[in-house]
């Protein structure tokens, strides 16, 4: 007497079961072949993620470090060594500018300079940037480089991406070497150039208080084109 034949859903069954034992073991041999390499792998993997977490604490700690010492410099040598120390800070470029700032209130107009060309080269933030342009820019028309100072000044000026009173600074100082020429026209213009920048800055009514002390501009002489006044008189009649 023959066997029935097996259900065929019996028989896909049995080879599942089968399959899936075949992939059990095949992973089982692979985790015994490469487990060391695996576990070394993880490892790294660990290594790197507590790594990167440690970095980035030892920075932040070691930046709340220069925060405080910059905090405590508060004589000109506690400045000055702290930018000494901390070139390569923000904060080093802040004590920089400070510095350049002390120098040229003191009319040490060499060392401001020096002081504001450091300040520049280690500045990240654009506002201080442009700051410490600007008192460049002033040192050196002091110190009789008046060409060199008017081209940053009117660089600051005419970029409209500028911190808005650090514009209207440098256009009232454009406008009073100007009115200090006589250039009674520029001053105009530029007072023109401060009330489009800012209206309400102080820098604009200034301006126009240079444009007021400067004598009027006297009228244009006719051309050989041009119309003569007309002349009348007053003429008595008899009685």
């Amino acid at each position: 007497m023959t066997n029935p034949a097996v259900p065929s859903d019996q028989k896909s069954k049995s080879e599942g079961s089968a399959a899936a034992s075949s992939f059990e073991d095949t992973l089982q041999r692979t985790w015994e072949k490469n487990r060391e390499l695996v576990v070394g792998l993880c490892a790294l993997i660990l290594l790197a993620i507590l790594g990167k977490a440690g970095w980035t604490y030892f920075a932040s700690q070691r930046e709340l470090n220069v925060e405080r010492e910059y905090a405590d410099a508060s004589t000109h040598d506690a400045l000055q060594a702290f930018a000494d120390a901390h070139a390569d800070n923000p904060l080093g470029g802040v004590a920089e500018l400070r510095l350049a700032d002390e120098a040229y209130a003191q009319n040490q107009i060499a060392t401001a300079l020096a002081d504001y060309e450091k300040a520049i080269a280690e500045l990240k933030s654009p506002i201080l940037v442009a700051r410490a342009q600007l008192g460049d820019a002033i040192a050196k028309i002091d110190s009789g480089q008046v060409t060199d100072g008017q081209q940053i000044l009117q660089q600051l000026a005419g970029d409209p991406k500028q911190y808005q009173p650090l514009r209207a600074e440098a256009t009232y100082h454009l406008a009073s070497l100007a009115a200090a020429a006589g250039q009674a026209d520029q001053v105009r213009q530029l007072s023109e150039q401060l009330m489009q920048i800012d209206p309400t800055s102080p820098w604009t009514q200034r301006a126009f208080g240079l444009q007021a002390s400067l004598p009027a501009a006297p009228a244009p002489a006719p051309g050989p084109g041009s119309p003569l006044p007309s002349v009348s008189f007053q003429v008595q009649q008899p009685k």
